[in-house]
């Protein structure tokens, strides 16, 4: 664990403000879901709470099924990382940072999928070079949990309407697993 630096007080009604900068870093947003963790040692750890990340085998295997079914690599990601990834290069991918695009995309809950003639291209991940060429947000209970996305194969190809509505149907199941 690593020292900030920076000290709290808990108030009179048992709140502690995280600072900003540390709100920033770690991607914790007004409204998220944090878990909270004590140790033999005293110490009290809060971790961001991913609904997505409870169902780390079930995405896995929903990511290997629709790769297989697509012929192009899939992704499923938190609201911050992605959670499961199949296709060539997994541990390339598995933990990756969502990019600010994709983070945009699913804070509008707006579905990408890429046509020929449209120039606007989604990077979904920081540090790759690599397109989407489809995403749409999983969205359960009015929150935003994540989204399920496919890159560009090896021929680029852009998506039928098929293949997009199955994406879509993807991102609903999921947000029903997340929600109840």
């Amino acid at each position: 664990m690593k020292a900030t630096g920076i000290v709290r007080r808990i108030d009179d009604l048992g709140r502690v403000v995280i600072p900003k900068e540390i709100r920033r870093t770690m991607r914790i947003r007004e409204g998220d879901p944090l878990e909270i963790y004590t140790d033999a040692e005293g110490e009290v750890i809060f971790k961001k709470y991913s609904p997505m990340g409870d169902l780390a085998e079930f995405t896995a295997q929903y990511a290997e099924v629709l790769h297989k079914a697509l012929g192009v690599p899939v992704f499923i990601t938190d609201r911050d990382r992605v959670v499961a990834y199949s296709g060539a290069g997994k541990r390339e991918y598995m933990d990756k940072r969502v990019s600010p695009a994709l983070e945009k995309l699913m804070e509008n809950r707006a579905g990408f999928l890429a046509a020929a003639g449209n120039t606007a291209a989604v990077q979904p991940l920081e540090g790759r070079d690599e397109a989407a060429s489809m995403a749409f947000p999983i969205v359960g209970n009015g929150d935003v949990t994540g989204c399920v996305g496919s890159l560009f194969g090896k021929e680029n190809a852009y998506p039928t309407a098929a293949e997009g509505k199955l994406l879509q149907v993807a991102a609903q199941f999921l947000a029903r697993q997340t929600g109840e």
